[in-house]
């Protein structure tokens, strides 16, 4: 792998690792979304866990809100029974459809997110539905660490509180993220010819995940989730642009 490769996963790290540490999710879509062009599939996911993972630790540290048991719980078990099925499907994708995929989860729920605040409060379905929605959240993290995105449009879309949201997906992701990883190391998906990459991640994002969390408290909410995710918004056009010509072909 030549050096233009490490460059531009720890880019990729170091950004993920940034809006993370500021917001306490996307990481792994930020940074799949750069290192989509450069590593397959499998390796991405594979380190979007790790990365993810050491960031959520990075932020649970540096950032603790507690938690509500009563709002946990029903995420966390339909993560859990979704983490096997997002991780199973992790050997076959094919680059092409994972480029469209992505692409189109980032180019649906990012323009959803920012027009989240003019939608009425959804107070229907109770802990079953958010059981279901953790249950997507584990698909999408044994996936490839996606596991707040989700939870994160359905937390806004119930209306809660920015600390209140933040509890939630913050000990949702810890929580899926270390049983993904667990999951990950026992189907061979994290390997030891990643440990140059993991070397590289790892430092990259260590200091723009704790200066995200550093700024958290004083920045306009508002501000930057218009900015993250018009990022985003474009991220996911660029991949689409990419990986549809594959599929059509």
């Amino acid at each position: 792998m030549d050096i233009s490769t490490y460059v531009i996963v720890g880019f990729g790290a170091a950004l993920a690792g940034f809006v993370q540490g500021l917001s306490g999710f996307a990481f792994g879509l930020v940074a799949i979304s750069v290192w989509a062009w450069v590593i397959d599939p499998a390796s991405a996911a594979a380190l979007a866990v790790t990365g993810s993972l050491t960031g959520q630790i990075i932020a649970a540290l540096s950032v603790r809100r507690g938690f509500d048991l009563a709002h946990l719980a029903p995420f966390i078990l339909g993560g859990l029974a979704g983490i096997p099925l997002g991780a199973a499907l992790v050997p076959h994708l094919d680059m092409s459809w994972f480029k469209t995929i992505l692409g189109a989860l980032l180019v649906l729920w990012c323009p959803a997110m920012l027009l989240s605040k003019d939608l009425p409060r959804v107070t229907l379905g109770g802990r079953v539905a958010d059981a279901a929605v953790g249950f997507g959240g584990g698909v999408l993290g044994g996936l490839g660490g996606f596991t707040g995105t989700l939870p994160t449009l359905w937390c806004t879309l119930r209306g809660y509180e920015r600390d209140v949201q933040r509890a939630v997906i913050q000990n949702f992701n810890l929580s899926m993220l270390a049983v993904t990883f667990i999951v990950y190391l026992s189907s061979g998906l994290v390997t030891a010819r990643m440990l140059p990459m993991i070397a590289v991640v790892l430092p990259s994002m260590l200091v723009p995940t704790l200066f995200g969390t550093r700024i958290y408290v004083g920045l306009s909410e508002t501000g930057f989730r218009r900015l993250v995710l018009g990022l985003l918004t474009v991220s996911g056009i660029a991949l689409l642009v990419s990986g549809l010509p594959g599929l059509l072909r």
